[in-house]
């Protein structure tokens, strides 16, 4: 089975060569063939996951080694996958949410003439995505982290008609190239460190290896996660990318690309359990990241940017509970399972609902599309009772555990990690009942465009809304079937390490508590705007609230401290080149040329004026011996 490994990635990557090289005679099968591939990885995925099942838990790793990439002495590296237990659960998500998006893609891009293109380059992502997540170490894993990163550039550009959307990609490109400085210094130190960046030796050496230098590990890898998984400080590409086409914001924001720093963080889980500062501040930026996502979820009006943010406040608590060390990796991986159904539904939906609206994203512009789009009203309704968390739903599992886990921390710390878990939850609950009912309730509020079209909303094709049916049931039972006898964790567990944390407060009185503010907030949305018509022209709103809209002034932040610092910085620099570097050396040629001037009067190629320099000469040195005799 083993062998089998490498045909996950080499299923999809045939693909995008295939697809990007074939050129237009392959244009009326391409997406056909993009799918079929990706469904081929996630059927090889499925036969792995059933021989793994049917081994003892210690025994159910595989690894393949293809081959030595760069074997010199002293530096080995080579192209080798592994194949465990948290590995396999994000293969079975990325080709199983990742062939759904292709399906759906089929009706969404039907009339894009350039679709065989767009195929290719889903392909190539799905591909990246699982060298990232099966490579054995750090520095293959890199590899997949960068042809992410281009795939999701390609992908979030792919209308790159629109300045808008070339704008995004260029955006999201560069701010991944700061988190990937902080993977390729992390790479760095390990090699120093460790002699290797193999995950077994890396991770078996971090007993013996100082505090100090782990702690910088960590916090590079931090950064890295902070980068693709758009947390605070590097969250700012997340809204901007849903320019990209909308299958595009379902697979790189739902079940893959943002979930990757996730994975970094849990798959590095010793190196974090040596160094606790650096575990502080993954809890610290996942608690603010939760916060800040859900407040700019609050205020937006376009609705794929709504849950942009909400799927920015998500990863904050998968980054949360990874941070919490073995009481919260599982919780972490488990959300981020439940969370790549959910979202990932809730974004096809949102297509869905462009697809019938004229690619009309402005949520005020929409009301009562439920009579008009009964499947996707249904599964998008669906997801969005999994994502505030109601009994019974995958959320309810997932995020509850990572609430109770906040709890468990134990001390003030855990005092006030729980709170903001409970608050990103009340806030959860509110902004996605306000995009439920400015959507899918109320009067119709759409008017005719400038050219005097009126849209006319419709349900949409089998293509579309099978993808979103499935998605819809993995939102409702995933969570359930997970939990059941603590399935998930046993499974995660021989991986990740599972510790039972003791809450100062029982798993009970958090399910209450999280119910409360469940109601407080679905209760505060229909106030505001179930019992109340929404106008089309949005408030202007209070201080708070225009700067949500305005993502809570990150991009003015940016453009201050490092567009406008940047500016100040290069011109200090080149102001010390011109004074203080040129001066010293244009000073030298100066006084070179001055003095090589002066030197050059004395030859001025006369031989009488030789002649009376030596006779000045030899008369100087009689006269010197003469005076020296005398003394």
């Amino acid at each position: 089975m083993e062998n089998l490994i490498a045909l996950l990635v080499a299923a999809p990557l045939l693909g995008a060569a295939v697809l990007l090289c074939g050129g237009r005679r392959l244009d009326a099968v391409g997406h056909l063939i993009g799918t079929a591939l990706a469904s081929v990885s996630f059927v090889i995925g499925a036969i792995l996951f059933a021989d793994m099942l049917g081994k003892d838990a210690e025994h159910r790793a595989m690894a393949q080694h293809l081959f030595s990439w760069i074997p010199v002495e002293g530096f080995q590296a080579d192209v080798a996958f592994q194949l465990d237990q948290l590995s396999m659960t994000f293969v079975l998500l990325i080709t199983g949410v990742g062939s759904l998006i292709h399906l759906y893609s089929i009706g969404y891009m039907e009339h894009d003439e350039r679709r065989r293109r767009f195929f290719g380059y889903l392909n190539l992502f799905l591909a990246a995505m699982l060298l990232l997540v099966l490579a054995d170490n750090y520095l293959l894993l890199y590899v997949g982290w960068e042809g992410v990163g281009l795939a999701s550039y390609l992908l979030i550009g792919f209308w790159q008609h629109k300045p808008s959307a070339a704008t995004a990609a260029k955006k999201a490109f560069l701010v991944n190239r700061v988190g990937d400085m902080g993977l390729s210094i992390a790479i760095m130190l390990m090699f120093t460190t460790f002699g290797t960046f193999a995950f077994g030796p890396v991770l078996e050496a971090t007993g013996e290896t100082g505090e100090g230098k782990l702690t910088a590990i960590a916090l590079m890898l931090l950064l890295a996660a902070c980068g693709k998984s758009a947390q605070v400080p590097l969250q700012s590409w997340l809204g901007d990318a849903m320019e990209g086409p909308t299958p595009v914001s379902a697979l790189i924001h739902a079940a893959t690309m943002v979930t990757a720093g996730v994975y970094l963080i849990v798959r590095s889980a010793d190196i974090f359990n040596a160094a606790p500062d650096a575990q502080l501040v993954t809890t610290v930026v996942g608690a603010v990241t939760l916060l800040f996502g859900a407040i700019v979820g609050c205020a937006k009006d376009d609705i794929k940017k709504a849950l942009a943010g909400s799927t920015m406040s998500q990863i904050g608590y998968m980054i949360l509970a990874a941070g919490l060390g073995p009481i919260g990796y599982v919780f972490a991986i488990m959300h981020l399972v439940t969370h790549g159904f959910f979202k990932a539904g809730l974004f096809l939906g949102a297509g869905s609902v462009m697809h019938g609206m004229n690619d009309e994203v402005d949520m005020r512009k929409y009301g009562g599309l439920r009579k008009y789009m009964p499947v996707t009203f249904v599964t998008f309704g669906l997801g969005y009772l999994a994502i505030i968390g109601f009994p019974g739903l995958s959320g309810f599992f997932s995020k509850d555990k990572i609430i109770e886990a906040a709890f468990a921390k134990g001390g003030t710390e855990g005092w006030i990690l729980g709170s903001v878990a409970l608050l990103g939850a009340a806030i959860t609950a509110y902004y996605m009942t306000r995009v439920m009912l400015m959507t899918f309730f109320g009067e119709k509020r759409w008017q005719p465009d400038e050219n005097g079209h009126e849209p006319h909303p419709h349900e949409s094709p089998r293509s579309m809304t099978i993808p979103m049916i499935v998605l819809a049931f993995g939102s409702v039972f995933a969570g359930g079937f997970f939990s059941i006898g603590d399935r998930f964790v046993h499974w995660l567990e021989p991986v990740t390490e599972h510790a039972h944390g003791h809450p100062p407060v029982s798993a009970t009185t958090v399910t209450l508590a999280t119910m409360v503010v469940l109601v407080i907030g679905v209760a505060l949305a229909y106030v505001q705007y179930g019992r109340r018509p929404v106008p089309v022209v949005a408030p202007r709103g209070s201080v708070l609230t225009r700067a949500a809209r305005r993502d809570l002034l990150q991009d003015d932040f940016n453009h201050v401290v490092l567009v406008r610092g940047g500016e100040h910085l290069t011109r200090s620099l080149v102001y010390v080149d011109h004074t203080l570097v040129d001066g010293v050396v244009n000073g030298t040629a100066a006084s070179m040329g001055g003095l090589s001037g002066r030197l050059r009067k004395l030859q001025n190629g006369y031989a009488r004026s030789y002649a009376v320099s030596m006779f000045g000469g030899a008369a100087i040195l009689i006269a010197a011996t003469l005076l020296m005799r005398a003394v």
